[in-house]
């Protein structure tokens, strides 16, 4: 057993960054800049990717808003139904984001950054009650489907986790208490080897080739080959 770390906190605590493609980096940096409020931390060529360009904006400590401009998406298309939904009720394809939602310490917090986005000219609707939270809507560049939302207390799973919903999409009594106490995981005292290829489960995309390559090397390997931990601007 591993001892540095209780067992049922083997999980995901949250969000380090959201990445989203852009063609104008510009553009969508002044947007979270100065309409959000959102700080710049961090601007430098993409890690190993030829004209890639990342970018990096702290919504809170624990939270980064992420650009990647590359020079191929100059020349794909927004379509409104696939790869954007345009409003928080329309659809997208299966896989995209439908919309990104950030949030706030409590609705005054909401009314106050509902007054800035709409000093810089930007339209927005609400604040709207949902019960489980307060929000507002409104869009950013390049299509992007936003709301700012603040909720007063904890989601309570006994009144928010709806059984006929879960049913309508095939989720049984048995699986939903499975969804809503996931498993503990026991981590072994060795890591868990790769597993077989398995075209059956979700895979990056890579040519079929290197990312045979890849699942062939050793977690070092791979680290020893696409690692880049220095910053862009040496220290003073």
């Amino acid at each position: 057993m591993n001892a540095t770390r209780p067992d049922d906190e083997t999980k995901a605590t949250g969000v380090h960054h959201l990445a989203f493609s852009t063609a104008d980096m510009k553009a969508q940096i002044e947007f979270f800049s100065d309409v959000l409020g959102i700080p710049l931390v961090a601007i430098f060529p993409m890690h190993g990717v030829p004209g890639g360009i990342h970018a990096f904006l702290e919504a809170s400590a624990d939270c980064l808003i992420s650009f990647v401009e590359l020079p191929a998406m100059a020349d794909i298309e927004i379509e409104y139904g696939k790869t954007h939904a345009g409003n928080g009720a329309l659809p997208s394809a299966p896989g995209t984001l439908q919309h990104l939602a950030l949030k706030v310490d409590d609705p005054e917090e909401l009314r106050a950054l509902r007054d800035r986005i709409r000093s810089r000219g930007v339209n927005v609707l609400g604040p709207v009650d949902h019960g489980m939270c307060q929000s507002i809507y409104f869009a950013g560049p390049e299509g992007l489907t936003l709301e700012i939302a603040t909720s007063a207390h904890a989601i309570d799973a006994a009144q928010w986790i709806d059984p006929v919903a879960a049913a309508s999409i095939g989720i049984d009594a048995e699986t939903l208490r499975r969804f809503a106490a996931p498993d503990r995981f026991d981590r072994p005292d060795e890591p868990v080897p790769q597993p077989k290829y398995d075209p059956t489960m979700p895979h990056m995309r890579y040519p079929p080739a290197v990312y045979e390559k890849l699942l062939e090397m050793t977690d070092e390997q791979v680290a020893a080959a696409v690692s880049f931990s220095e910053p862009p601007v040496p220290p003073a």
